[in-house]
């Protein structure tokens, strides 16, 4: 039951159980692939990537593209450190921003 007292969705479920794997996991250790997840729960691939998205959120996992998911180390990024990099992603961006108007204007004043 959730919250509001509503049958769980299935993302829901799939995560809960994978939480419940990675309980008895190593850091490191490789999750079953989405294929074989499916084939375990029976849902479509969209609701697998759900229930992992999920466990990506909490930090318990972590992707490694094409090679699969891994049971986290427990060293996810904070939310201060992406405050921190979205900061300086804007500072850049504004840097670059200035960079291509003084460019511009410069063309111009030449009339090219």
């Amino acid at each position: 039951m959730t919250a509001t007292g509503g049958p769980k969705s299935k993302a829901v479920q799939v995560a809960d159980a994978l939480r419940d794997d990675i309980r008895r996991m190593k850091p490191g250790e490789k999750l079953p692939s989405q294929r074989e997840l499916m084939d375990r729960f029976g849902y479509a691939s969209q609701t697998i990537q759900n229930g992992l998205a999920a466990l990506r959120a909490e930090g318990l996992i972590m992707s490694a593209g094409n090679l699969g998911n891994f049971v986290s180390d427990g060293s996810a990024p904070s939310s201060d450190d992406f405050r921190s990099d979205i900061k300086e992603i804007r500072s850049q961006l504004q840097a670059l921003t200035d960079r291509l108007e003084a460019l511009e204007s410069r063309s111009e004043s030449r009339g090219l």
